[in-house]
């Protein structure tokens, strides 16, 4: 991340404010999310693992019963308003923040959501899915940028395309949930170069990895590679990652291959 111009120093502080002021009613909309049986369509199922089993899942608690958690409106504001500062300090005073910032609370509530149930709503990623596409052409309109919007819906097609093969082979490993969040973090990613999103692809896989492979090595117990675990909040973590050193971090990587 390159240094912050002084617009965004402004704005950051005022942008986070803002987010934050959003994220206090991250819990007001979890408690509001209609329970996964009611109405909607199931998931399409994926072939069955064919290796070892895990342990079994533990019981989906109630949406009511997740916003409920003591201090959570707090939580889900400063973490919103956290997000948001480094989202602008990342791009700066921008057009880009036009569908950037929307996506912040919304962010936070997807991440805790499936942190705590092991569910993405598509009652929330399907509707912000399509804002983001109308937030992304109008400032692809406004900035003339003709180039950023065609790589940008390439990125979304393609994010989503690689998580669905991904969940196809093995099910088990994500849900059809992760494949609806790649298409929005890939547009959004995409929008800014490629590096950004294979950075931010990559590093969501190292967040998620990583930690539960040692967990795994430490406990001797390989049944744990096979736990059925939240993807969402490292894809998220992921997104954060490539948006703000996604094309320092490739430049360093393909100088140093040369």
């Amino acid at each position: 991340m390159s240094a912050v111009p002084t617009a965004a120093l402004v704005a950051a502080p005022v942008c986070g404010l803002v987010c934050g002021l959003a994220g206090l009613g991250v819990p007001t909309l979890i408690r509001r999310l209609p329970a996964p049986s009611s109405g909607a369509a199931p998931d399409p199922p994926g072939p069955p693992p064919d290796a070892e089993p895990g342990p079994p899942p533990a019981p989906t608690p109630a949406f009511s019963a997740v916003a409920a958690r003591a201090g959570l409106r707090w939580r889900t504001a400063g973490l919103s308003a956290a997000a948001a500062v480094v989202v602008v300090a990342s791009v700066g005073w921008s057009w880009p923040l036009l569908f950037l910032l929307p996506t912040v609370p919304v962010a936070v509530l997807l991440g805790y959501v499936d942190l705590r149930t092991r569910l993405l709503p598509k009652v929330v990623v399907l509707p912000m899915t399509w804002l983001a596409i109308a937030l992304v052409g109008a400032c692809a309109a406004v900035t003339g940028d003709g180039h950023a919007l065609v790589r940008a819906l390439v990125g979304m097609v393609a994010a989503r395309s690689v998580f669905w093969v991904l969940w196809w082979v093995d099910s088990a490993g994500l849900g059809f949930g992760d494949v609806r969040l790649a298409a929005l973090l890939g547009l959004e990613l995409a929008w800014f170069g490629w590096a950004e999103l294979a950075v931010g692809t990559y590093a969501a896989f190292l967040v998620f990895g990583v930690p539960g492979l040692l967990v795994a090595l430490w406990r001797r117990d390989r049944r744990l590679l096979r736990t059925a675990l939240p993807f969402g909040p490292a894809m998220l973590l992921g997104a954060l990652v490539g948006l703000a050193a996604g094309a320092g971090l490739w430049s360093h990587l393909a100088g140093g291959a040369a």
